[in-house]
């Protein structure tokens, strides 16, 4: 009888029952072995990310009845196994019911809530939960899946779940329907993982997208769920610049920190409490000294005074002369400070003949005869 329910599935269908039974009898090896249970769960989740290939996309996007359309799916023309198994798991919330009772049982396992993120992430917010501590689990597991798979991207400077996020800011975080779905704290949470990955995963390049991003900040803003100690930290807007300033005292990958002090200009015209800008402020500050507790390297702390200068017009000038006069205390960076002072001197001075004689060279050529 399974053979021939099997046989009168669409083959995207059958081939999705396949690899979610694979995926089930992975979690049960990794229950069942308790010293190669890190390894077992750490090798699926790699699975479940992985790009699929064209052999399985043509059979997942298949024109057959029931299969997937590609145009749902994808971020950058990428298709991951994950991006199909989350909403097949919605269509066949059966199907993924032993998959998720394995994963109860490895909850403290690492690699356990990245794989529940992955799986079923759509599937929380499209079922209706009666139990209260169930729900909670289930909103936990998802917030510390999505924090430890977005820290992954951050270390690796990758941006391999974008579809993941752009699913919760867009789908949940901004739908109101979806996001009560889940415990106010769990909303709490959700808003301050948003908040801290927000300028990783959207790009600021051009002055639309730049205005597209600080609509996007003032949405979040407006549907932040109330918190209970507000009255100490500010509102939702102090909230959102709290958790960024947190996060970017722990970033320690150089071309993600030019990223974030390249976007993170979209704060600006944002009402923010005086203790929070300060707190702003003196993050940004922290970045622009050579030396510790930072030790960041040239490129990042002169785009952190294009942030800070950016962001806090006010005060420019007195600051930069306080960081030259603490500098000259420092005799050890004064040779690279002047190799580096002339380099960029000497760079000037050549692009400024270079212009100069393509404009007398265009002067000399006269205008051109049509």
């Amino acid at each position: 009888m399974q053979q021939q329910d099997a046989s009168s599935r669409p083959q995207s269908s059958a081939y999705l029952y396949a690899l979610s039974l694979e995926i089930q009898k992975k979690l049960q090896r990794a229950l069942a072995s308790p010293s190669q249970r890190r390894n077992l769960l750490q090798e699926l989740f790699a699975d479940i990310a992985l790009e699929v290939d064209d052999r399985a996309k043509g059979i997942i996007l298949s024109r057959q009845e029931g299969a997937i359309s590609s145009a749902e799916y994808g971020v950058n023309g990428r298709l991951c196994f994950y991006d199909v198994l989350a909403d097949f798991y919605v269509r066949v919330p059966e199907r993924g019911k032993p998959i998720l009772d394995l994963i109860v049982q490895l909850w403290s396992q690492s690699f356990a809530s990245h794989i529940f993120f992955l799986l079923f992430h759509k599937w929380l917010f499209e079922v209706q939960l009666d139990n209260s501590d169930i729900q909670q689990r289930y909103s936990s597991a998802l917030v510390e899946g999505a924090t430890n798979v977005f820290w992954m991207d951050v270390q690796s400077n990758t941006r391999r779940f974008q579809s993941l996020f752009q699913y919760l800011l867009d789908e949940v975080a901004l739908e109101s329907a979806r996001l009560n779905k889940i415990p106010v704290q769990a909303q709490r949470d959700l808003y301050i993982l948003l908040s801290r990955f927000i300028l990783f995963y959207n790009s600021v390049i051009f002055l639309v997208t730049c205005y597209s991003m600080q609509l996007t900040i003032e949405s979040i803003v407006k549907q932040c769920p109330a918190f209970p100690n507000a009255f100490l930290v500010g509102g939702p807007a102090d909230i959102v610049v709290i958790e960024l300033t947190d996060q970017l005292q722990k970033l320690k990958v150089e071309p993600v920190l030019l990223h974030y002090f390249s976007q993170i200009k979209v704060l600006q015209g944002l009402e923010l409490r005086m203790t929070t800008s300060t707190r702003l402020k003196t993050c940004l500050y922290s970045f622009t000294s050579p030396g510790g507790p930072m030790y960041p390297t040239r490129a990042v702390h002169h785009a952190a005074w294009g942030a800070l200068d950016f962001l806090f017009p006010v005060g420019r000038y007195p600051r930069h002369l306080i960081s030259l006069f603490f500098r000259l205390l420092y005799p050890w960076y004064w040779p690279s400070s002047f190799w580096n002072f002339i380099v960029s001197f000497l760079k000037a001075v050549f692009y400024s003949l270079l212009g100069f004689i393509y404009s007398r060279w265009e002067k000399l050529r006269g205008p051109r005869t049509a």
